[in-house]
């Protein structure tokens, strides 16, 4: 029990569940754009299972430590590049983010006509479940890694994740509730979406873009939109 009061394993734990927390905002949006498909009473179900399952893929690859640095060796070279499973993963991934925001934006400012003429057209439960559990995978992957790379102490990682995803559960409504009564919010979490995708295929490639350049550029993009609502709710 030594470790429970060792600042240093405090300190890993603290600065990784934050660090999770951040990894996890891109799944929460995606999580929260795609189950607003569903009728109302069941998008919280949907969160909730979605990030059970992200709960349970991350422990589960957090307990194949092996395996998963086994998943960051080369598996074969594309003109001189070295591709692993994981770059694999992240480019699948980040191409099914640019085809989901993409079809999302069409459906939000393109299809609204045609949903007036069919009737809203709804996706199934067990169909928004299945696209959050392909995200999961790539999420939870690349978070995993990183909680590998930072701490050498199993029970300090499973803390940290758990603990992240506990609050990612707890904001999860919140949040989808504010995306879906402004539509220029959704908007914008869409292209964070379309960013996010981009940079997955980036890193996969092997052209690594700082999570530092990507968050500050959410951020800005947040605090602009932010000052537009306040500027909105003044002039009402």
């Amino acid at each position: 029990m030594d470790w429970l009061t060792d600042p240093q394993i405090w300190a890993s734990l603290i600065t990784l569940t934050v660090l999770e927390i951040v990894l996890g905002i891109d799944n929460l949006v995606f999580i929260a754009i795609v189950a607003g498909r569903l009728p109302q009473e069941r998008q919280n179900p949907a969160r909730q299972i979605g990030l059970a399952l992200a709960l349970i893929t991350r422990l589960a690859l957090l307990a194949s430590i092996v395996w998963i640095i086994g998943l960051t060796r080369p598996l074969f070279h594309f003109f001189g590049q070295a591709f692993s499973w994981r770059d694999i993963v992240l480019i699948v991934g980040g191409l099914f983010l640019l085809y989901k925001g993409t079809g999302e934006i069409h459906e939000v400012l393109e299809a609204a006509e045609d949903r007036e003429k069919r009737g809203a057209v709804r996706t199934s439960f067990s169909g928004v479940v299945t696209q959050i559990m392909v995200l999961d995978i790539v999420f939870s992957l690349d978070s995993v890694i990183t909680a590998v790379g930072m701490a050498n102490s199993l029970p300090v990682m499973a803390i940290a994740i758990i603990g992240a995803v506990v609050i990612m559960l707890v904001a999860s409504k919140p949040l989808a509730d504010f995306v879906e009564r402004h539509p220029t919010v959704k908007m914008l979490a869409l292209s964070f979406l379309l960013l996010i995708g981009m940079t997955l295929i980036a890193d996969g490639a092997g052209f690594h873009v700082p999570k530092g350049y990507i968050y500050a550029a959410i951020g800005f993009s947040v605090a602009v939109e932010a000052l537009n609502q306040f500027a909105a709710r003044r002039r009402r």
